[in-house]
């Protein structure tokens, strides 16, 4: 049993960590303000730079257009002119015309900037109202810890306490996810930055060599669906909505197609048992192991195959994660802080919080097997109570 003592420092902990994500949100949502402020403040340059610019061009053309009739006047009656003269009216116009030119071209390189800017703003706009709601969903959090987790845990007992409290930190993760999966899919403008250099770069060949824009268009696609691919890819990885539409196994099998084209590692799924849905917090769970898993096996095994096998059994749920790669010293890997040693620690304690088991087998050159086992039926209706 754990005592009354071990759990106040562990909620003391957890309090910490909540008020440090807390102080995370406030500084990202002051960056946030500080970028929207600056490119607000750019904008604003950029839209004065274009009306001096244009009022520039406006002024160039007339006095373009006067340096040409002289041009054409002394062209006619060259003989009524000096040498010298003939040709300081063809350098008046000549230079009128490529100033004139010039500021042409700065005009669209101004206007482009500033539709570029007022797109950004409008994300930085949405983004930083969506970090204000995070913000105030942590301070609400923080609030309910400090003022009533003494309370509930007198009344539903330090076991069922710590449980809930590590599904609703997972639980709290995911959430996190789904927001920024959901901000990715709704404004991804810096990740098409290229895509607008490439569009200037078409507009400058539609005036110098217009045979060539339409290859420079047929890239331009391409890049576009590269990107797209890549942030459908950043969705996914964030959440599958495939887990929560149809469960866990369509989930990692949908994982594992994608896994074998992008690393070339080929990944069977096994599944035994009667397959059937869990609760949300346990195929989370399983998903993110499985998931950090494979990530594991693509990082440092130099693995060819890799065999998920899920067996659903009646009052539990085992998951094992087989490869053929080189292995790893358990313990010397176990100890670091830092890289797969950390990622193997998370996986441990997020099946740890849930009741489970998490077990490993390796040594260098035997490949690496992990093993899961979580208790099917668990009590989140007292984390859906608290929450």
């Amino acid at each position: 049993m754990i005592s009354i003592g071990d759990l106040d420092r562990l909620l003391g902990r957890i309090i910490q960590k909540v008020d440090q994500s807390r102080k995370e949100f406030y500084h990202m949502g002051e960056n946030l303000r500080q970028e929207y402020e600056k490119a607000k403040k750019e904008l604003t340059e950029i839209k004065s730079e274009i009306t001096y610019v244009i009022h520039r061009v406006d002024t160039l053309e007339t006095e373009y257009t006067q340096a040409r009739k002289h041009l054409m006047e002394v062209s006619k009656e060259f003989e009524s002119f000096g040498e010298e003269e003939i040709k300081q009216a063809y350098e008046d116009a000549h230079k009128k015309q490529i100033e004139l030119l010039t500021l042409r071209e700065r005009e669209k390189s101004l206007r482009l900037r500033r539709d570029t800017l007022e797109l950004n703003l409008k994300t930085l706009q949405s983004t930083l109202l969506h970090s204000e709601k995070m913000l105030s969903n942590v301070s609400m959090a923080l609030k309910f810890l400090n003022n009533d987790l003494e309370t509930v845990s007198s009344q539903i007992g330090v076991a069922h306490q710590m449980q809930a409290l590590g599904s609703y930190i997972i639980m709290a993760q995911e959430e996190e996810r789904k927001r920024v999966a959901r901000e990715i899919h709704d404004g991804p403008a810096q990740s098409f930055a290229n895509v607008v250099m490439r569009a200037e770069f078409c507009i400058k060949l539609l005036e110098r060599e217009p045979s060539k824009v339409r290859d420079e268009l047929y890239r331009l696609i391409d890049l576009v669906q590269k990107n797209l691919q890549d942030v459908r890819k950043i969705i996914f990885d964030l959440r599958p909505m495939v887990l929560d539409d149809l469960g866990l196994v369509p989930a990692i099998k949908r994982y594992t197609e994608e896994y074998l084209k992008e690393y070339g590692i080929y990944t069977d799924v096994a599944v035994a048992g009667s397959e059937r849905r869990l609760d949300s917090s346990l195929e989370v769970a399983l998903f993110r192991v499985i998931q950090e898993s494979l990530t594991n096996v693509k990082k440092h095994s130099n693995a060819k195959y890799v065999m998920v096998k899920i067996e659903f059994l009646p009052n539990s749920v085992n998951v094992i994660v087989k490869d053929d790669g080189c292995g790893f010293d358990k313990e010397k890997v176990m100890l670091q802080k830092q890289g797969s040693g950390f990622g193997l620690i998370g996986m441990r304690e997020r099946i740890q919080l849930l009741k489970g088991k998490f077990e490993i087998k390796t040594a260098p050159n035997k490949g690496t097997e992990i093993f899961i086992s979580l208790p099917a039926a668990t009590e989140t209706q007292l984390l859906h109570n608290i929450v």
